[in-house]
């Protein structure tokens, strides 16, 4: 097939679409219905803490240092795979591999269990691995396929759309877990027909997330090769990362608004992982049932809104600017985080889910584009999106660490979000060093 024009239409739509692919991990895994499960095979249990390596750790350090654990990996693993795709060019390999990967792993969670936690945490762990790696080179397709000026609108679609797909399963994977007998699932001696639902959803997402992949990767190019010498192939993505850095002394632009990113992205990322632990763990929802559709319909809100928000955040950008918009949203982040301090009961819930969502795509679609336009010209758009990519890692790694050695430490999860203003501040006062001259808005 003749490759599509940088700008056309079919080509924005299939990158786009792969948002529509992997965001059911994003919801599902990450955001819905593994949390939930999650606990629910301590409470089933009847315990608080299990023993791994050696030591015993509490449900909540548990999942927070495997997530920070993964983050590593994954800052490690970025810049190499940026290496080699530029190499050779064909940076789409890398991104089917990394996207099967995170399927596949979906899948496994279905054998999740604390008695195989070894295996049960390799799963989650890969699962994390193959959405943000397979994510990132995604991204680093954004100035390849699409102009500057398409770049807010098509980045904030790209959200759009997979809150839209997530959506839809979530919705489904519902009807299974409230109804399970609808569907065939009956409690046994391998456990509730609940808990089961639960994991079949998990295979939901490992299906639909490598079948509604093809699209994209059947338009999408293989990417940039460069006319260099083919030595030290697997280090030369951190040389890049070096040469990036270096690139970066001479563009105070980007290079503030990167440090202001790193900051803020430390906690939105850290809020989007840890919110549904926090909201199962913290939140008086009474029985176990309402916890279960208390915590759905909240992801549910958050997603919907999210839909609205990163179009709206879009049109907004186009009006008051990329930066400025940016801060008004940081703003709103820090408030929810106080917020979420006094959080309760159930409609204290819903309403900070609300205004999360609000924000939550609006920050994520508008940080990607902005990146993108300010970027210098040049086709090497993959080291520098794996520039980005680490820093966001990095910054997740520093977060979910800190939010369970607080957690830890106190004893209370409050504390931990409570913690996370800090850095919402601090964005805040980085953007606003960001110049405001010759941005390209």
């Amino acid at each position: 097939m003749k490759p599509l024009e940088k700008g056309s239409k079919k080509l924005l739509n299939a990158w786009a679409f792969y948002d529509w692919a992997n965001s059911v991990y994003s919801l599902v895994i990450a955001s819905a219905i593994f949390p939930i499960f999650y606990g629910a095979l301590f409470r089933v249990a009847e315990i608080e803490k299990v023993t791994v390596f050696g030591g015993e750790i509490s449900r909540a350090p548990l999942i927070s240092y495997t997530t920070s654990l993964a983050f590593v990996f994954i800052a490690i693993v970025t810049p190499l795979i940026s290496g080699v795709a530029d190499y050779m060019g064909n940076k789409k390999i890398f991104m089917k591999f990394f996207c099967y990967l995170g399927g596949v792993s979906c899948i496994g969670l279905y054998w999740f269990s604390l008695e195989h936690i070894y295996f049960s945490l390799a799963c989650y762990f890969f699962g994390l691995v193959g959405f943000w790696v397979s994510f990132a080179i995604n991204n680093s397709y954004l100035p390849d396929i699409a102009f500057t000026h398409q770049q807010d609108r098509i980045s904030a679609k790209g959200f759009s759309l997979g809150y839209i797909g997530s959506v839809i399963l979530l919705l489904l994977n519902l009807a299974m877990v409230m109804n399970p007998e609808v569907f065939g699932i009956t409690t046994d001696a391998s456990g509730g027909a609940e808990i089961k639902a639960m994991k079949y959803s998990f295979i939901s997402v490992g299906i639909w997330w490598i079948v509604f992949s093809q699209y994209s990767f059947y338009y999408l190019p293989k990417g940039n090769r460069k006319d260099s010498p083919r030595k030290h192939i697997i280090l030369n993505g951190f040389k890049e990362l070096k040469i990036v850095w270096n690139q970066l002394s001479e563009n105070v632009k980007l290079k503030r608004y990167l440090g202001a990113f790193f900051v803020y992205s430390m906690a939105v990322q850290t809020v989007m992982l840890i919110a549904t632990f926090f909201g199962e763990e913290e939140i008086a929802w009474g029985t176990d049932a309402e916890r279960t559709m208390g915590l759905i319909v909240s992801i549910l809100v958050i997603q919907v809104v999210a839909i609205v928000g990163a179009m709206v955040t879009a049109r907004i950008s186009k009006v008051f600017g990329n930066i400025k918009t940016l801060i008004g949203i940081n703003v709103i982040w820090a408030i929810i985080c106080v917020y979420a301090y006094y959080v309760i009961t159930p409609m204290d819930f819903y309403i900070a889910a609300g205004f999360v969502g609000i924000v939550m795509g609006g920050i994520q679609a508008l940080s990607r584009s902005t990146y993108s336009k300010f970027l210098p010209d040049t086709t090497d758009t993959t080291s520098f999106f794996s520039f980005y990519d680490v820093a966001e890692k990095i910054g997740i790694i520093i977060g979910t660490f800190l939010y369970g050695f607080v957690a830890q430490v106190t004893g209370n999860m409050r504390n931990a979000v409570l913690f996370l203003f800090i850095f919402f501040l601090i964005g805040i006062i980085l953007l606003l060093r960001v110049p405001k001259d010759n941005i390209k808005d």
